[in-house]
């Protein structure tokens, strides 16, 4: 053999070349993904074919799969109806305020209680930490009752400020875990070089601190925000006149043993779905970087 060959490489069979039983193999494992995507996508599809379709059609058995007819007439029915108390706009409407204050006072709140739990160690703080995670544990229909008769009390009945602030005050401890995660991961160099610079801890918590955990804050919104959007039990206990009612309640007042308005009730259902589907399609990037910012600490 001469120099030459031995210095020119022989070439060996690829061993990336997948042979058809791995491909075989994987079979099964996509059947049953497509069969999940199935099942789960086929609520939301029937939901769309019972807004356009005659509810005739979606009544009778066996139902058809494909719509047979379309018609909108159910759209101008639920918005520009002549009773504003059955209006799903101004249901939509009423979700959208308390979803916001929701999310503003959470923001708020959370904020400074992340920043208590993250700064300066003080005695407690594990304990009042536990403490305040230990509430989630709390059902809602437990502290119902005694609830209402204090707001009863109060004369703070159907008002969507009081709905707010009821639904921040059980959506705060998980707001505040999630954010203090964040801050955890500021590296404490940054924060003294702040205090050296003359920052107050207040200046350091507004100029450094939440500029840098904004993904932080944006998943924290998301969650106040979709809690208030889905939340039943207060909102129905609180909330007694219809054109306050949220969306939520509203389109649970329309089922009833007498008379349920399917294709109604799917539209408002329709309608109901859109708008947080569009809010999470806007910040969704911003919620994995914000839910994991605590994983791994720098």
């Amino acid at each position: 053999m001469t120099n030459l060959e031995r210095t020119i490489p022989v070439a060996e069979p690829s061993r990336n070349i997948a042979s058809p039983f791995h491909w075989a193999r994987r079979i099964p494992v996509y059947i049953l993904i497509l069969l999940f995507c199935i099942t789960t996508a086929f609520p939301i599809y029937w939901m769309i074919v019972s807004v356009f379709q005659p509810v005739k059609l979606s009544l009778q058995y066996p139902p058809p799969l494909f719509p047979q007819s379309i018609s909108f007439n159910v759209f101008e029915e639920i918005f520009s109806g002549k009773d504003t108390a059955q209006r799903i706009d101004i249901w939509i409407v009423n979700s959208i305020i308390l979803a916001c204050l929701t999310t503003l006072f959470s923001l708020g709140l959370s904020i400074l209680g992340a920043y208590a739990l993250s700064g300066r160690k003080w005695r407690g703080q594990g304990l009042f930490g536990l403490m305040l995670l230990m509430t989630q544990m709390l059902p809602e229909a437990l502290i119902v009752i005694p609830l209402y008769a204090t707001i009863d009390k109060l004369h703070m009945k159907d008002s969507l400020l009081t709905l707010a602030l009821v639904d921040t005050a059980f959506v705060l401890p998980i707001c505040i875990w999630i954010l203090k995660n964040v801050f955890d991961t500021i590296p404490n160099e940054i924060r003294d070089a702040a205090l050296v610079d003359g920052c107050t801890r207040m200046k350091m918590l507004w100029r450094i601190m939440l500029p840098i955990a904004a993904p932080g804050l944006v998943a924290v919104g998301v969650v106040a925000f979709f809690h208030a959007w889905n939340e039943y039990l207060f909102a129905a206990s609180i909330i007694g006149d219809r054109k306050l009612y949220t969306a939520a309640v509203g389109l649970g007042s329309m089922i009833s043993m007498i008379d349920t308005p399917i294709d109604k009730l799917m539209a408002g259902g329709l309608m109901f779905s859109i708008f947080p589907v569009i809010f999470y399609l806007l910040v969704q990037r911003y919620i994995v970087a914000g839910l994991s910012a605590g994983a791994v600490k720098g």
